[in-house]
């Protein structure tokens, strides 16, 4: 059988540039060589040697987090080359990459989510408006990023401006959210024209860490992961429902994962990933093995299901 030429990306110059690399040296390690001829690209350095090489590439896979990777930049150049890829296009990504225009499709699709304030950099915040309208605590998030860089939670108004900062070193526009108190979910889904959901699972950070923060998601042992998350069966298929029912209203393709939280009986969505973690104990592939599915044929699945998307 001849194989296939997979050109694997990730580096490139977001602040999750690390992540990025240690998905895609794990990512390497998984691809079935007897399958694919596997060449790396660093969007950092490697952007012409790539376009160079495009008539001999057969699909790619983006293990890129954040700008320039994740939010529709590279899946534009990739189409103008020609080359399939896991995963959203250029509107999906763009779309779930900014928080804040999913957080309105979100809204007009009937999901829920929590309350919100939009403030722009160079704009006054009035910080007592805020509390009034939304209580505390309080999550501060730049509108676009990931890995919850530049996200603060403040339980008092003293520290709200230090959060700003925070989030405004990220970006130019931020998102003030109330808090809303509760379990930790993420639910993934697999497909092109009718993705399916995977089980879903419990994200439980140590007490020491003030949420799912950077620190919590990549130290290990700093979280446990449970899959299937231990909620009824009637949550679980309202999570599901409203995963798939998120990848469809943000224009995703071939997989994405969203984030809930759910407090009582009530799950509010928080954002959508289209290039979810991409190690063998990530959330997405933890599902996926619940279902059955390895990593490296999950890997499989998601360059089938790119090339399938591209020759529509």
């Amino acid at each position: 059988m001849k194989k296939i030429n997979v050109a694997l990306l990730s580096g490139g110059i977001s602040s999750e540039r690390d992540v990025s690399l240690n998905g895609g040296n794990q990512v390497f390690e998984s691809l079935d060589k007897e399958k694919y001829n596997i060449v790396r690209y660093d969007p950092e350095s490697d952007l012409e040697q790539l376009v160079k090489d495009a008539s001999r590439i057969s699909v790619a896979l983006i293990i890129l987090h954040g700008p320039y990777g994740e939010d529709g930049t590279i899946q534009g150049l990739l189409d103008l080359l020609k080359i399939p890829y896991q995963g959203s296009g250029v509107l999906g990504s763009a779309l779930a990459m900014n928080k804040l225009a999913s957080k309105q499709i979100y809204e007009q699709a009937g999901l829920p989510i929590p309350p919100y304030i939009v403030a722009n950099r160079g704009e006054a915040v009035d910080s007592e408006g805020c509390i009034r309208q939304l209580g505390l605590p309080l999550v501060i998030k730049p509108v676009q990023g990931g890995s919850s860089i530049g996200m603060s939670i403040v339980h008092s108004e003293d520290n709200l401006k230090e959060a700003f900062e925070v989030a405004f070193e990220q970006d130019d526009t931020i998102l003030i959210e109330a808090f809303i108190d509760g379990i930790e979910l993420t639910g993934s889904v697999i497909g092109n024209d009718n993705p399916e959901a995977l089980p879903i699972v419990e994200i439980i950070p140590d007490e020491v860490y003030p949420f799912f923060n950077y620190e919590a998601k990549y130290t290990p042992g700093a979280t446990r992961e449970i899959c299937p998350a231990r909620i009824d069966d009637d949550l679980t298929e309202q999570v599901k429902m409203y995963a798939k029912e998120a990848h469809k209203v943000l224009f995703c393709r071939g997989y994405s994962r969203t984030d809930f939280i759910l407090n009582g009986r009530n799950a509010y969505v928080i954002e959508t990933n289209t290039i979810p973690g991409m190690t063998p104990t990530s959330l997405l592939p933890l599902a996926a093995k619940t279902a059955g599915v390895s990593f490296s044929r999950l890997l499989d699945r998601l360059i089938e299901l790119s090339i399938e998307d591209h020759n529509k």
